[in-house]
């Protein structure tokens, strides 16, 4: 039985894919978020994880936060942790900066999620219109907010009302089309 499983780098990546992945995903298919203690944790036990995954119907895909490191490195050294353990149709996805530009590169489910109006209006300033170049996007989300957001409960509040097509984060659509792309070829 096919399966879609994502590994992320901890629970907030965790609680938003849960919230979000049922808008897009085909009622049929119940994806399974396997969260980490973080990037090192999750690069650590990968491996491990892989091997022992028993369902060889499984397709994964791997997510985790940019941060402040090379994104192609990083995406390479997660690839070849998966070639080493024949998993070569994984597909990794990086967040450019880090999971909350997704939230920032859509202000209406920011605003829907955590029940704040007026945030839209700030989605043409120049730190909006582009949000995966942010260097802290938790951050700029926590004072966009006023300090509302919070990494899980933040997350699972605005994971639902996310969409692609209003999105302006970039690295939100391509993990969206890496997933769709996955779900269409089973």
């Amino acid at each position: 039985m096919f399966e879609l499983v994502f590994f992320v780098e901890g629970r907030s990546e965790k609680v938003m894919l849960e919230a979000f992945l049922p808008t897009i995903l085909p009622p049929h298919i119940s994806p399974r978020c396997v969260p980490f203690e973080g990037k090192n944790d999750l690069l650590r036990r990968l491996p491990t994880k892989l091997r022992a995954w028993q369902n060889p119907q499984s397709k994964f895909i791997i997510l985790r936060d940019q941060d402040s490191g090379d994104c192609l490195k990083i995406k390479e050294k997660i690839l070849n942790i998966c070639r080493n353990e024949n998993k070569n149709d994984a597909v990794v996805r990086i967040a450019c900066r880090e999971l909350e530009s997704w939230s920032l590169g859509d202000l209406v489910a920011v605003e829907e999620g955590l029940q704040i109006s007026g945030l839209v209006r700030h989605q043409n300033k120049k730190k909006f219109r582009n949000p995966d170049t942010l260097d802290n996007a938790a951050q700029e989300l926590g004072k966009l907010t006023n300090q509302k957001y919070q990494k899980v409960s933040g997350s699972r509040a605005i994971g639902p009302h996310l969409n692609v097509k209003r999105n302006r984060s970039h690295s939100f659509r391509v993990f969206v089309e890496g997933v769709m792309r996955i779900v269409n070829s089973a």
